[in-house]
């Protein structure tokens, strides 16, 4: 699910590696330059999706390191909009490298063509470094790391597990609020990854050499239930947050009830079908270090004050 919507994962996602942080085999290598558009200084970067989870925090990265970013949406200075190209050169002009979080979502109709259109361009505008979010456990998000491999120019691919920010800054916060986390997910686990490793291993991704070609799979180091995220949430904010287990059927009604696409529901699958009950190594194999765990992340996030009721 996605990084501007109020989707569930921040991506759409691709079908899992063989094994952990290894590259799915449909992701062709042929275009994997690593070229090093930062060799002679500060780059511009064009951050899209620049005000969601991962965005916003790849922008700061990048400043704080001296580089310009560009962020990409359509309210900006040089607006950005994936539903009108006509805006896409003036946004791509002097950049040596984008982050690629595509509204609303890689699993939408129409996301792969969107977004191999946008990194062709971006191609032919001299941008030396794509690095795209996505996801684990969907064709429409596969095909579309494809798409980027083949543009023609140095790409990064960033797979990633559910986000743990989906708690606090979107989709489940309301829940949280309220108490009670009613979900179609059962018992079935999942190795929620924490936003700030997900903008460390895109930063690194977009300034530095070594990263070319790669496919940086990240999860979290453990795996938990939503009730197990619930427990850890009630211990972080010293007050209970229970977890309901609901139908898919009766979620997506909740979820048109809210005004939102009941279709979110089905994205679900992709927790309850065990296809993601895995846990990979991206994290360390780009930054070195360890992923950071679930219960850091709810620490970090009711020290901030989001949850105070």
């Amino acid at each position: 699910m996605n990084e501007n919507s109020t989707s569930i994962q921040q991506t759409g996602t691709a079908s899992p590696a063989t094994a952990a942080g290894t590259t799915a085999a449909t992701v062709p290598t042929g275009a994997a330059t690593d070229t090093d558009p930062a060799a002679t200084g500060a780059l511009t970067v064009l951050v899209t999706g620049g005000t969601g989870k991962t965005g916003r925090r790849v922008a700061e990265r990048l400043t704080a390191l001296g580089h310009t970013a560009r962020i990409g949406s359509r309210t900006a200075p040089v607006p950005f909009d994936w539903s009108d190209d006509t805006t896409w050169d003036a946004a791509l002009d002097g950049v040596g490298a984008v982050y690629l979080a595509f509204h609303p979502d890689l699993a939408f109709p129409g996301a792969v063509e969107t977004v191999g259109a946008f990194a062709r361009r971006a191609a032919g505008a001299g941008v030396a470094r794509l690095v795209l979010l996505s996801g684990r456990g969907e064709e429409a998000a596969q095909a579309a790391e494809a798409a980027v491999a083949g543009a023609g120019t140095g790409w990064t691919v960033v797979r990633c597990a559910w986000f743990a920010q989906n708690f606090s800054e979107s989709f489940f916060l309301e829940s949280v609020l309220a108490g009670e986390l009613a979900l179609p997910t059962g018992g079935a686990v999942e190795p929620f990854v924490d936003a700030e490793d997900i903008a460390d291993v895109a930063v690194v991704a977009l300034t530095e050499e070594g990263h070319g070609g790669e496919v940086y799979e990240l999860t979290g180091p453990r795996l938990l239930s939503f009730a197990d995220a619930a427990a850890e949430l009630s211990a972080a904010t010293g007050r209970e947050i229970r977890f309901e287990a609901v139908t898919v059927e009766e979620y997506r009604a909740v979820l048109e009830a809210a005004g939102l696409p009941g279709g979110f529901a089905e994205l679900f699958t992709t927790i309850t079908d065990g296809r993601n009950a895995h846990l990979t190594d991206g994290v360390r194999r780009a930054l070195g270090r360890p992923a950071r765990d679930f219960a850091e992340y709810a620490r970090a996030a009711a020290a901030s004050g989001v949850w105070n009721v």
